[in-house]
């Protein structure tokens, strides 16, 4: 079994460092009643390095070292002997592979676990067979991981309810401090921390205690810090306030600007508009944190009531409403929004509509009145020639075989649609015309 070789590791004490100290310690010229004595160097080992359990006193008239695990020398604790005649290495039951033993009798851990800490025995044998004894101890600690905070309720309820905050994991040999605001605890009827320090307990709180909380844990080999802790404290939200920077505007010309005020903090923002949830559009914007509102430009449909909400988990406020009247010029067409060419077909198709209804009104009276020339015309032929044939029926009789008469009804009905310019026809006339036929 050779002395060790290998490189050192990042971390780890350098092996030949402990073998110079070592050989050093070999040419020592000590006097005859100097007592072995064990030393742990580094003092205090971090996880995964290296440590050199150094032998003192231990090189005058020696036949061989044997290093025990455990304060007791039991061959079923056995390590490593070594025998300084012969050079030769001899492993026990408890020799792992990470042990190496020295001429002048001291141990090499490489890539110290915590399960190495405890003690460990050395017995030196002299060249008269008479042996001593010592034991000495090793602390191997972890390196310790970045700590996080636990809540057993990361929502309370302000004047109500308890928390407590417990820093993870817990690890021992591990000394446990708290942070508030980067500043440490300060005393407080309120405050509360147990025997070891990991948890902290904080009665009744209130929207002051929100933190944020770090922990700190540290050991003798290293030291880390958590990441900040912030408590939601729920409270009884206070009625927010909606301001705006005019409340009478002008359509199409003014922009509004509505701003909802709160002192409270951690809670969320939203806007109605006459009582109902505000719906965005491209002039309607609302801020990062919702707490201002914009429309620009302003329409007369943007008239109406505004609020702002503010809650947080667990209660809500609503502000008083905000009354926005938007001012319009209400001449025809002037904010219709139709274009001006629209505007003009429209009352080009009314006047075609009165043109032409004149229109049918002229002719109705026009048939109206030459129906009431044909009828009179028609009468008086008919008494002529009815006394015209009176006159000669009598020299026609016997000329005449059979004479057929038909009759012709003309109805002149008043007009549907009568205007006040024209007299209104007082009832239907019917008009008869008798044709004679041979």
């Amino acid at each position: 079994m050779e002395p060790p070789s290998a490189p050192a590791h990042r971390g780890h004490v350098p092996w030949h460092r402990l073998l110079l100290a070592v050989s050093l310690l070999s040419f020592w010229n000590l006097p005859a009643t100097a007592q072995i004595t064990i030393e742990s160097v580094p003092f205090n080992v971090a996880e995964g390095s290296d440590v050199l359990l150094l032998a003192h006193n231990a090189t005058e008239d020696t036949l061989g070292y044997s290093w025990y695990r455990g304060e007791r020398v039991e061959n079923n604790q056995l390590i490593v002997t070594y025998r300084i005649d012969t050079q030769a290495y001899t492993q026990g039951p408890t020799f792992s592979g990470r042990e190496r033993i020295y001429p002048n009798g001291s141990l090499l851990f490489q890539n110290a676990t915590q399960n190495d800490t405890g003690y460990y025995t050395l017995m030196v044998t002299k060249n008269d067979l008479q042996r001593e004894i010592v034991t000495g101890l090793l602390r191997v600690y972890p390196v310790l991981p970045r700590p996080i905070i636990t809540s057993n309720n990361p929502n309370p309820v302000e004047h109500e309810d308890t928390v407590v905050l417990t820093c993870e994991p817990e690890t021992q040999h591990t000394t446990y401090r708290w942070w508030i605001n980067n500043q440490s605890l300060s005393n407080s009827t309120r405050l509360q921390l147990s025997e070891d320090n990991r948890t902290l307990t904080l009665f009744n709180v209130t929207r002051n205690d929100t933190g944020p909380y770090e922990c700190e844990t540290q050991n003798p080999v290293s030291a880390t810090r958590s990441d900040p802790f912030t408590l939601n404290v729920i409270h009884p939200v206070a009625k927010p306030i909606v301001e705006a920077n005019s409340t009478t505007v002008t359509e199409h010309e003014d922009t509004v600007v509505l701003k909802c005020l709160t002192n409270d903090t951690g809670v969320s923002l939203r806007w109605l508009f006459n009582g109902q949830s505000l719906l965005l559009a491209e002039r309607i914007k609302l801020s990062q944190d919702n707490g201002t509102l914009t429309i620009e430009p302003v329409r007369r449909e943007d008239a109406g009531n505004y609020q702002c909400e503010a809650s947080n988990l667990g209660n809500s406020n609503k502000s008083d409403p905000l009354r926005l009247d938007v001012k319009f010029d209400s001449a025809p067409g002037s904010s219709s929004g139709l274009s001006g060419g629209a505007i003009a077909g429209i009352v080009i198709g009314v006047l075609a509509g009165v043109a032409l209804i004149a229109g049918l009104v002229y002719f109705l009276f026009i048939r109206k009145i030459g129906g009431a020339s044909d009828q009179r015309q028609l009468t008086e032929n008919k008494s002529s020639d009815f006394n015209h044939i009176q006159d000669h029926s009598d020299k026609l009789s016997k000329k005449i075989d059979e004479v057929t008469y038909s009759s012709l009804n003309f109805n002149a009905q008043e007009s549907k649609k009568p205007t006040s310019a024209l007299p209104s026809p007082s009832a239907t006339e019917t008009v008869y015309s008798e044709v004679k036929k041979k």
